[in-house]
């Protein structure tokens, strides 16, 4: 956080007013609505999508139900399984025997969606690209997906073994699917080329930053902390983001329903509020239950008495010195009474947010089978240090 950020911010005014103003925007955070909507040829893998999204496998409870034919008749909601605010649509499929551009923007897409995907697993037919048209006329967000692009690189390795090069393969898919679609008068189309049982591989990371960057403030966050973690540069957007908003619980934890902290001293804090925080770091950055990397049984659950004993570590004299640089900023000098906790629940948010996004990184290379580095001695993410 910086001084600047806050001057910025919020008008000089009392404790109570400021900390009611940042417990709002936080719950507006936290609880925004987020519609995206999966759309494309039948057979294309819209289903398989929607589960991967919401990181579950086809065959897992509450999945979307998938199929080799065309099933949906009525745009389906899946809500992520750990962000109830981020909803993935499965949209009826677009086709000759279905819907015409025209006609599935008036039946299908009647409901304002954040974010679109138009899915093929081959050559973009030409009522896809006719919507893809449309939508950019609209300025609706939308992302082309070449899907399924591992069964064509393995069919290519089957039938060319000894002249096959997948970049070739890749190269040559993306530019058939571009040329297909300017032909329909989409200009500049970009395709991305992913699989679903895959999304460490191909186009699936450039294919997340295109579907963040269409989107702005409270949307944007909820998307960036509900994606897969499959690459490290998710994994830093991720970090930036979950930084950004250090400063905002911070504040509202030290200045609504606050306790004293038992073992350390001058510090009160609502402790329930920040175990629910440092859990949504490990959630967002893949390191709950059953993600990729992260041993079998593990817990990650945080309790208060865990968050107490990072209190704890990051009290002392970095955290006396922030706050005495803190007060000096005249906005904040009604931080006079909750300095020290505001000080202390900074320091301690900041370094379990560092050793989580490091935790995270590890785990993406356990999970590709590459050398790990080495976790910073030091702090511990649950306080078990």
């Amino acid at each position: 956080m910086s001084a600047r950020a806050l001057m910025e911010t919020f008008e000089v005014g009392s404790l109570p007013a400021v900390a009611a103003k940042l417990q709002a925007t936080l719950q507006a955070l936290e609880n925004v609505q987020l519609d995206i909507g999966i759309t494309g040829s039948p057979g294309s893998g819209k289903s398989t999508l929607v589960n991967a999204l919401r990181g579950l496998g086809d065959e897992d409870m509450d999945s979307a139900q998938t199929s080799v034919v065309e099933t949906k008749v009525a745009p389906t909601p899946y809500p992520h399984r750990q962000y109830l605010n981020v909803v993935i649509w499965d949209l009826p499929g677009i086709g000759p025997a279905s819907f015409q551009a025209d006609k599935y923007l008036q039946q299908v897409l009647q409901k304002p969606y954040d974010l679109l995907l138009l899915l093929s697993a081959g050559c973009f037919p030409d009522s896809l690209a006719q919507l893809a048209c449309r939508l950019g006329e609209r300025g609706t967000h939308f992302c082309l997906v070449r899907s399924k692009v591992d069964v064509d690189v393995a069919a290519s390795r089957s039938r060319r073994p000894s002249t096959f090069s997948e970049d070739a393969v890749l190269s040559q898919i993306r530019n058939d699917c571009a040329k297909r679609l300017e032909a329909e008068g989409l200009k500049d189309p970009r395709v991305f080329l992913i699989s679903a049982f895959k999304l460490t591989k191909y186009d699936f990371p450039q294919l997340q930053e295109a579907m963040v960057q269409g989107l702005a403030g409270h949307k944007r966050h909820a998307l960036l902390v509900a994606m897969p973690t499959v690459s490290q540069g998710i994994i830093e957007r991720k970090a930036e983001a979950l930084r950004q908003h250090i400063w905002l619980v911070a504040l509202v934890a030290c200045s609504i329903n606050q306790s004293p902290v038992p073992g350390v001293k001058d510090v009160e804090c609502d402790l329930a509020l920040l175990a629910r925080c440092l859990q949504g770091y490990h959630r967002s950055l893949g390191l709950d239950t059953g993600s990729p990397g992260v041993a079998e049984g593990t817990c990650t659950c945080i309790s208060q008495v865990q968050v107490a004993k990072l209190l704890h570590q990051a009290s002392g004299v970095m955290a006396s010195a922030f706050t005495r640089e803190l007060l000096q900023v005249p906005v904040l000098r009604c931080l006079t009474t909750r300095g020290l906790s505001f000080g202390t629940i900074y320091q301690m948010l900041r370094l379990s947010l560092d050793t989580a996004i490091q935790g995270a990184r590890e785990a993406l290379l356990q999970a590709s089978d590459r050398p790990q580095h080495q976790l910073a001695d030091g702090f511990s993410p649950l306080g078990l240090a």
